[in-house]
């Protein structure tokens, strides 16, 4: 069920976060690395393990945030 123009829940969640409380390091993380898959890969290794409100951070709802990136 389609949550704020997101897949779930957790796919805008993750997406609040990044924007709201990583938008530097996701932004340098695309600009050096490029390859989104890579800079989902390295923001799943550095990032906590949930975002505030305890959603788990997964590679597959961080690559879906990078599309609005």
């Amino acid at each position: 069920m389609p949550y704020l123009g997101h897949r779930n829940y957790s796919y805008w969640n993750v997406h609040k976060w990044l924007h709201e409380g990583h938008d530097r390091q996701v932004r340098a993380a695309i600009e050096s690395l490029i390859d989104k898959d890579k800079v989902a890969r390295y923001l799943l290794s550095s990032l906590p393990e949930s975002t505030p409100d305890n959603v788990l951070y997964t590679f597959r709802n961080i690559r879906e945030a990078l599309k609005t990136f």
